[in-house]
């Protein structure tokens, strides 16, 4: 797993719950310490798109709600609020390291059709070559459907390493990886180091049910994965408690689950 060393162009997806304290607000120390990575792996020469949930979180902050409603109209309007808080966090940590950041948010509806993909594509490209960090999010006050909805940015990150062509998708999540059984509730769980093949089956016995600071879960990360891996973008799920962990990854260390694309 060494060719990681040299990959050039990266995608990280940040989950709610790596975001966050366990009390919902925005946890500003890995933040930091996440920009802070980032932005040393862009001074080694790398390009990083950001792909980063926290924004019905932020929102709810601001707002000054206890916690984030069961409404959807309600949760669409707090993502309005905390994308704003979002970016300008971001912008700040950022600009601190010397870097710009960029706010794109998507639907799928602009993925779906080729001339509004091709515009997203060279979106990229041009942010990228001026140097900045894209930071990308699914438009959640906007998304209500199945024709403008990702299901989660778990699978709005696998296609967002398609359109940028990356050279690799890391997956930061609050677990290290793939287990062969639900390690929540089984001690003896073992951690799949790698995965050659991602199968339906294996799809549906991952279970569907994030935290409750998350949405994604495993079988969205599974078929971020496929859908990644498909594109021929290699991915891997990692555990985002430490984004230094990223360093260890991209100097060559074996790390949480690695998906590799199909060799034909």
């Amino acid at each position: 797993m060494g060719l990681f060393k040299n990959c050039k162009r990266i995608v990280v997806k940040v989950g709610s719950s790596t975001l966050t304290h366990g009390s919902g607000a925005l946890n500003l120390r890995r933040i930091e310490t996440l920009v802070r990575v980032l932005s040393d792996l862009k001074n080694s020469g790398k390009e990083v798109v950001l792909v980063s949930s926290g924004a019905v979180s932020a929102g709810v902050a601001k707002a000054g709600i206890r916690r984030s409603p069961d409404n959807i109209g309600q949760k669409q309007a707090l993502a309005a609020i905390g994308q704003s808080e979002l970016m300008k966090i971001y912008d700040r940590f950022f600009s601190d390291f010397g870097h710009t950041v960029s706010q794109i948010l998507l639907t799928r509806d602009v993925l779906d059709n080729p001339h509004r993909r091709s515009l997203a594509e060279s979106t990229f490209e041009n942010l990228l070559d001026m140097g900045c960090v894209p930071i990308v999010n699914e438009n959640d006050p906007v998304s209500t459907d199945e024709l403008t909805k990702f299901g989660g940015n778990d699978i709005l990150s696998a296609y967002v390493a398609e359109v940028c062509h990356a050279d690799i998708l890391i997956n930061l999540s609050d677990v290290d990886g793939l287990y062969d059984k639900d390690p929540r509730s089984n001690p003896d769980a073992v951690l799949v180091s790698r995965v050659e093949a991602i199968t339906d089956e294996m799809i549906n016995a991952a279970g569907g049910a994030g935290t409750e600071r998350g949405t994604g879960g495993m079988t969205a990360k599974l078929k971020a994965a496929k859908i990644s891996t498909d594109a021929g973008v290699p991915m891997f799920i990692m555990n985002g408690e430490n984004p230094e962990i990223l360093y260890r990854l991209l100097d060559g260390g074996v790390i949480g689950t690695y998906f590799p694309v199909k060799k034909n």
